[in-house]
Formats: structure tokens, C-alpha cells, sequence
């Protein structure tokens, strides 16, 4: 028997009912006015109340009819952690060449650059085809394609590869030999005589640096060299006379002394 003024927890079943109608919809709420009193005086004494949540009470459901509809529940605002965005996939570029990396890159791009020399030197510049420049590189003209797109891409790629391949000559010479080796290779480099024979205004066209390419030229040569850039200017304007007047190597071997001369005082 309980005592006055305490009363067991109540069981689920009596519990009050609540019933959800909608987003934004009315609630019903049906309690005993007895039950509510009867539960807050056992909490006031000490006693804990745990009502279960019934199954399915979460769910929607519609409003039973003949009941009194109070007031809309505001709807709760629930923060939703938004989708990460993602980088969007970069669109590839048609005209590009496939990003390579290693060895296999250099050793195509030389191949291929190696084939454009050997073709510009034997039909010139102008005479000369991307399937000529494919051919004597030994590969299909897909493959040249896919590293230039148009031919003066190749031949602009030709001048950067030979500056820097005669850089790395000087580079590992004494001065003394790395003048009169640098002459030789201009000299007698193989499309240059070609063009300097029938396509003169090619040549001078492919020779024209802008003041930014001529500067690098020249820090690029005064390093290989381990000259000041004054003598480096020197050097270039005499390797740039040698493109169009080669004239004969025991006069280049002269020039050479001449300007090593010079820089070494």
C-alpha cells in the first residue's frame, strides 16, 4: 500500500500522449491533470521518473480526430554539416602534351627534337613537315603531337634545346677551350649553315631574342662560362655574328684567342 502523498511511477501506457501532424503542424497533448500532479509531488519527495519512449513515437503521425489542435511547434533548426566541395576535375587541354615524368620524358623529347635537326637541316625550315620531323625521330606523327602543335613550336623548342646543350658544353671546360668549342659548334652547326644557304630571313627571324630572352642568354652563358656579364654580352655578340658570317675555323680559332684574351687580361 502506498503512502499518502507518494505514488509508484507510472507505466508506459499512462503516460501522456503527444501526436505530431506535419512540418510546422499543430500538437495534441493529452495529460490527466491528477497524473501530472501525482508525478511532479514524487519528484518534489526523491523520486525518480523514467518513461520509456514508446516505439514509433517519433513517427508522423496524423491528428485524431475530435481533438483540439494548440498552438504550431516551431520547427527545430537543425544544422546539417554541408558536403565537402571538391576541386572540379581539371579539364584537359587538347592542345597540351600529357604530363610525363622520369627519364622517359627526357629521352622522348630529345629523340624528337634530335629528328626535328636532323629534317630542318637537310629540307630547311619552311620545306620541311611534322611527319618529316616525325620520321627522322623514328616515331609516328601522333607521338610528335603530342609534345608540339604547330611546327614553329618545334623549331622554338629546337634553339632553347641547343642553348642549352651548348651551356652544359662550356660548362665543363676551361675557358680557353669552351670559347673556341662554342665557336665551332655555331660555326658549323648543321641547320644553321642550311638556312644561312636558302632561307637567310628564316634564320635572322629565329635569331631575333626580345631583351628578356637575350638577357637570360647571357646570365645562362656568363654561369657556364664563370665570366661577368659584360663578358658574357662579349661572348654572344660574337657567337650571334658567327650564325650569319661563320667564315673559316682557323679564323674562328683566331677570333676565339682574341676574345679569351680579352676577358682573361
Amino acid at each position: 500500500m502506498s503512502s499518502p502523498g507518494s505514488r509508484s511511477p507510472q507505466s508506459p501506457s499512462a503516460a501522456p500522449q503527444a501526436t505530431l501532424a506535419g512540418r510546422g503542424a499543430a500538437t495534441v497533448l493529452e495529460a490527466d491533470a491528477a497524473e501530472a500532479a501525482a508525478a511532479e509531488a514524487a519528484v518534489s519527495g526523491g523520486q525518480h521518473l523514467t518513461t520509456p519512449v514508446p516505439v514509433g513515437a517519433g513517427r508522423i503521425q496524423p491528428p485524431v480526430p475530435g481533438h483540439h489542435l494548440t498552438a504550431p511547434v516551431p520547427a527545430l533548426a537543425v544544422a546539417v554539416p554541408a558536403p565537402r566541395p571538391t576541386a572540379p576535375a581539371a579539364a584537359r587541354d587538347p592542345r597540351r602534351a600529357p604530363i610525363r615524368t622520369g627519364s622517359a620524358m627526357s629521352r622522348t623529347r630529345r629523340g624528337l627534337l634530335n629528328g626535328a635537326r636532323t629534317a630542318f637541316a637537310e629540307r630547311g625550315v619552311r620545306k620541311a613537315t611534322m611527319q618529316h620531323v616525325a620520321a627522322a625521330a623514328g616515331v609516328a606523327k601522333a607521338t610528335l603531337y603530342n609534345h608540339f602543335r604547330t611546327k614553329d613550336d618545334v623549331a622554338q623548342a629546337l634553339i632553347a634545346f641547343e642553348l642549352d646543350r651548348l651551356a652544359a658544353l662550356a660548362a665543363e671546360l676551361p675557358l680557353t677551350v669552351a670559347v673556341p668549342a662554342l665557336a665551332e659548334e655555331v660555326g658549323g652547326h648543321p641547320v644553321l649553315r642550311r638556312l644561312a644557304e636558302t632561307e637567310p630571313e628564316t634564320l635572322v627571324q629565329m635569331m631575333a631574342l626580345d631583351a628578356g630572352r637575350w638577357t637570360d642568354v647571357v646570365l645562362t652563358l656568363a654561369q657556364a662560362l664563370r665570366i661577368s656579364r659584360p663578358e658574357a654580352e662579349l661572348v654572344c655578340r660574337w657567337l650571334l655574328g658567327l650564325v650569319l658570317q661563320p667564315g673559316t675555323a682557323p679564323e674562328r680559332a683566331a677570333q676565339a684567342a682574341v676574345i679569351t684574351g680579352q676577358i682573361l687580361g
